[in-house]
């Protein structure tokens, strides 16, 4: 049974997930500045996740949940987005929230001007412009002077690449109960990330030790929130078209700099918010281009 289109619900839902979104990325990068290794943050995030996930889902759907048409393809877009997990985290690591997020915003415009060739969907000028504009404004949030690290800026690149793969094998899934990519997605990040704690976690006691309450909830915060903002996603989008959310999905800059503010007093500057801006428009510009086109395609196969 299909669920009840409620648009405004949907935009709700979308915005209360960029803010729990944005709480797992704060949640990580304090954890980190704690001491805690990137890679023992992303086995407890991925495992606090897959175990709230599925506490969830196994209930509603059972264990056939599990079954994938394409397991190859979900294996492979797990693989991604643990990587891109992995280099989004590094990236926080060397940069300011707000900055971070930003750049992983040119990751859809990647997808749109790359889909001719990878996609076979027909190419159009209106993409390519986008992509090109919103490159800009993410050069000029990395412009020198902007006093970002190197390396943060690198993997803030290459997490966006990761993220515009990962959304090209998730169109590939399409026809995937959404549940299902979720709940492989997870898996795979679990397990892989699982099988190294035993070389890296004895290393790892003498942190633990020196954690307190406030320190355990934050990183549990980081599974709790991750699972919650994929959840609210999947749900927004079963409430409202996708091409009614998309600009609503840039509201993630506003919670990653408002956390980034309220935690560690870093805010954009100016130029940076321009740079912001441009990355932002342009992909909701494109987004608005692509639904009126799909407008009118339906408009010309019901006459």
């Amino acid at each position: 049974m299909s669920t009840p289109q409620r648009p405004i619900l949907g935009i709700v839902l979308l915005i209360l997930s960029t803010w729990a979104l944005s709480s797992l990325d704060a949640s990580g990068k304090w954890i980190m500045a704690a001491g805690l290794p990137l890679l023992v943050m992303c086995w407890a995030r991925y495992l606090i996740h897959w175990i709230l996930v599925a506490a969830v889902i196994i209930p509603l759907r059972g264990f056939g949940v599990f079954k994938a048409h394409r397991p190859r393809d979900q294996i492979l877009r797990g693989l991604i987005m643990l990587f891109a997990t992995l280099s989004f985290f590094s990236a926080l690591r060397y940069l300011p929230q707000a900055e971070a997020t930003a750049i992983n915003f040119l990751a859809p415009l990647l997808v749109l001007a790359v889909a001719p060739w990878i996609l076979h969907e027909p190419p159009r000028m209106s993409r390519w412009v986008a992509a090109a504009v919103g490159f800009l404004g993410v050069l000029l949030i990395i412009r020198p002077s902007a006093g970002l690290h190197p390396l943060g800026v690198t993997f803030g690149l290459i997490t966006a690449m990761l993220f515009a793969t990962q959304y090209i094998v998730t169109r590939r899934l399409a026809s995937e109960d959404a549940f299902t990519t979720l709940i492989w997605s997870g898996s795979v990040g679990t397990i892989l990330t699982s099988l190294l704690m035993p070389f890296v976690l004895p290393e790892i006691w003498p942190i633990f030790s020196t954690f307190g309450p406030k320190e355990w909830a934050v990183l549990m915060a980081t599974g709790v929130f991750g699972a919650l903002g994929h959840l609210l996603q999947i749900q927004a989008y079963q409430r409202a078209p996708a091409s009614l959310l998309a600009p609503f999905v840039y509201t993630q800059i506003i919670s990653a700099a408002g956390l980034g503010w309220l935690i560690w007093g870093q805010f954009p500057d100016a130029l940076s918010w321009l740079g912001i801006a441009i990355v932002c428009g342009s992909g909701a510009v494109v987004g608005y281009i692509e639904w009126r086109q799909q407008q009118r395609a339906r408009q010309a196969d019901g006459l």
